[in-house]
């Protein structure tokens, strides 16, 4: 009996794995020479990877970045630039070794994610456009993104939204203004980093 057809929707080119970790083409091709990432050999020659295969090398690649060893990466979402600029100063204020990034839309948040890959995520609710709900949906819908601790903030305290983003996959949800002691001792536990005094 003949073997089915290879399905090739779940099977990504060079071109279309570099386009999710935003690199070139020849980084995939260098990771795949070095064994990192495993892929298969069509007849006519070339490489193509497993959804799943990637999906693994992603988690993989994301647990290094995680490491304690490593500098952990934090990212800021928030289109009050104000309040995000303060929760910038405020956390590198009360943490050593800590990489920050700020974006101020789900938009811009989404696409910060693939080039930074942080291990925690601060993350306004109320945004124009793609809001906080759909942000965390999304981020906690992909086998690439899931594992990312998401701390979600919102002038808009009340059961609905609180239950509704605890739903989405976040870690917790804090008022807004926030309750400082609080906020920072659920950071650390997500980072990993004790603040200073």
């Amino acid at each position: 009996m003949s073997k089915p057809p290879i399905r090739l929707t779940e099977y990504l080119t060079p071109a279309e794995v570099a386009k999710r970790f935003l690199v070139s083409p020849i980084t995939v091709r260098q990771w795949a020479d070095k064994g990192w990432l495993t892929a298969i050999v069509t007849p006519g020659g070339h490489r193509r990877f497993a959804l799943d295969e990637v999906e693994r090398f992603a988690r993989e690649r994301a647990r290094n970045t995680h490491g304690k060893t490593e500098t952990p990466r934090l990212l800021v979402v928030d289109d009050d630039i104000q309040f995000a600029g303060f929760l910038a100063e405020l956390l590198e204020s009360h943490f050593s070794e800590l990489d920050i990034r700020v974006v101020h839309d789900g938009f811009n948040a989404g696409r910060q994610v693939q080039r930074f890959v942080p291990h925690l995520i601060l993350l306004d609710l109320m945004m124009p456009g793609i809001d906080g709900f759909q942000v965390c949906s999304g981020l906690k819908n992909d086998p690439l993104t899931q594992e990312i601790e998401i701390i979600a903030m919102t002038g808009f305290f009340v059961p609905e939204n609180v239950n509704r983003i605890l739903a989405c996959g976040a870690k917790a949800c804090f008022n807004k203004p926030l309750d400082l002691p609080t906020f920072l001792a659920s950071v650390h536990e997500s980072i990993g980093k004790t603040p200073h005094r």
